[in-house]
């Protein structure tokens, strides 16, 4: 097929590995471009399948360590890339990887992602490289378009969650483009997006504890048919129900608002106030034991 990268004479895609590989030379080029490939750059890829981006941005120049899950397919990468001293293949499964160790072999500096993720792991790969953003100067990910639609969306809509205040307070989010299923092999039931992510400099706030703040967004989006007050009251974010009470009112947040509501400046502000409040209470604690 013109325009298409060949699929014969290679590993079926397997769909336990939520394997859809990106065929489309148009839109492997696009993502390259959104990610702004220089020869300099270095470039981590996660499951790389059958090469066709890792060909392109080994093209460019940049230095590549691309991972890959899939027993079949690391061999046949590797010998296609044996020739090419800016490649690495690694065998691996990226959500057990140490990925400071891994990029901090190959030299100090930060790197850039460019991925078309695992649908089926795609929310907890997001969550490795939140935890190891300081590694990244830039992301470029392919996403179903429903977990991109969820990283993109305002306060107050369905698809805000968790996902997206985390990802908010460290990032900046664009929309690369839209790709229709026509674009894989084999043709997924699903639109899918690429997006951009841009670290921040620094956070947007200061939310003080980050254990804390990480706490209290995932216990307001638990049960997402619940008031703000159920959610948390059993959380354990507070000392006690009269402390989160107070926590909520001096915030000037109501109880019987749900967790999609609340704006990223009002989880930092609220977990301002439980922390404040559990610092006080810790404190007395320890006046009494004396």
């Amino acid at each position: 097929m013109k325009g298409r990268e060949r699929t014969t004479e290679l590993p079926r895609p397997k769909k336990l590995l939520g394997q859809n590989f990106l065929i489309d030379r148009q839109v492997l080029g696009r993502i390259v471009e959104a990610a702004g490939i220089k020869p300099d750059d270095r470039v981590l890829e996660v499951g790389p399948g059958r090469g066709a981006l890792t060909r392109l941005l080994a093209d460019k120049g940049a230095r590549v360590v691309a991972v890959e899950l899939d027993r079949e397919l690391v061999p046949l990468l590797s010998a296609e890339f044996a020739g090419r001293d800016n490649v690495e293949i690694v065998g691996a499964d990226i959500l057990a990887v140490d990925l400071g160790r891994l990029l901090g072999e190959c030299g100090a500096g930060r790197w850039k992602v460019v991925a078309n993720l695992p649908y089926n792991i795609s929310s907890q790969v997001l969550f490795r490289f939140l935890e190891c953003r300081d590694l990244f100067s830039l992301l470029v990910l392919m996403l179903q378009k429903e977990v991109g639609e969820r990283l993109l969306a305002p306060a107050g809509c369905k698809e805000y969650g968790a996902l997206t205040v985390f990802f908010r307070l460290y990032f900046d989010i664009q929309r690369a483009l839209t790709v229709k299923p026509g674009s894989f092999h084999p043709v997924p039931k699903v639109d899918s997006v690429v997006l951009r992510f841009l670290p921040l400099s620094a956070p947007r706030a200061d939310v003080g504890d980050e254990e804390l703040f990480r706490r209290v967004v995932k216990a307001s989006f638990s049960q997402r048919r619940k008031t703000l007050w159920n959610c948390l009251k059993t959380a354990g974010v507070a000392p006690a129900e009269t402390d989160l009470a107070q926590a909520l009112e001096s915030c000037g947040i109501d109880q019987g608002r749900r967790g999609e509501t609340l704006s990223l400046e009002e989880f930092v502000t609220l977990t301002r106030a439980l922390e404040s409040l559990n610092v006080s209470a810790a404190r007395d604690a320890g006046k009494t034991l004396a």
